[in-house]
């Protein structure tokens, strides 16, 4: 049973919780947990294939990959253990996200993304894609979906799944298989499965705080004085 079957993930939940970006939902898990922390999201920038793209969400389906090491597995080795991949990442009833490390000293030399790849993912019902590996063929990508790359490359190199399933690191965030990530163009973060039922609220609550600074800073006239009736007003929002 897929975790959308299981009702942990509903479409309304989706709808909400992309309705906002990425930095809401970090500020959002702030007030869940009741704390601020300096871990659980990306850090620095990337490349966004599609910077107006509204978030994506999903559970991710880890690889690692390498694009500067010549081949030495056969080609029927490679084949296969990219139709294996073709079938971990492959949507089945929920959505997921396609989350690849490039694992070379210096990631990035070749670019596994691309023109064929964005498309092809999307057909199998991915919605994105997160690297620290490089993209290329803009103007030639999938539309509506994205892809998160840590830099850009004109050539794919030696590029070559090399394993699949398991943890990874991109850009400071530690993923797992099956961790469930949102992400825009400022980066991603990971939803905590305890959290996901309370993020509703907790976005609603975060959004309340900010209105009072944002709509006084607005009016004419505005001074510390007025700063500090709104920042009263946003405190005693719970």
């Amino acid at each position: 049973m897929s975790k959308m079957e299981a009702g942990i993930l509903t479409p309304q939940l989706i709808e909400t919780l992309t309705s906002v970006d990425t930095p809401t939902i970090c500020n959002a898990l702030e007030v869940a947990t009741g704390t601020r922390s300096n871990k659980g999201f990306t850090v620095g920038a990337f490349v966004a294939v599609h910077p107006a793209m509204k978030p994506v969400l999903g559970f991710a389906r880890t690889a690692t990959l390498r694009t500067a090491v010549p081949y030495t597995d056969s080609p029927e080795v490679l084949k296969a253990r990219r139709i294996a991949w073709y079938e971990h990442v492959e949507s089945k009833g929920e959505p997921t996200l396609s989350v690849l490390q490039d694992i070379d000293d210096v990631p990035g030399l070749g670019a596994f993304w691309g023109e064929v790849h964005s498309n092809v993912l999307k057909g199998l019902g991915v919605k994105g894609v997160l690297t620290n590996g490089a993209v290329r063929d803009f103007g030639m990508l999938a539309e509506d979906f994205q892809i998160l790359a840590g830099t850009v490359s004109p050539s794919h190199g030696f590029a070559q799944v090399v394993t699949i399933g398991e943890p990874v690191e991109i850009k400071g965030l530690t993923i797992h298989d099956g961790d469930l990530l949102h992400m825009d163009r400022h980066g991603a973060v990971v939803i905590p499965p305890a959290i996901l039922p309370d993020l509703p609220r907790c976005i609603d609550v975060m959004t309340a705080r900010e209105r009072p600074l944002i709509e006084a800073s607005k009016r004419p006239g505005f001074s510390v004085a007025d700063l500090k009736r709104a920042m009263a007003e946003a405190d005693d929002i719970h």
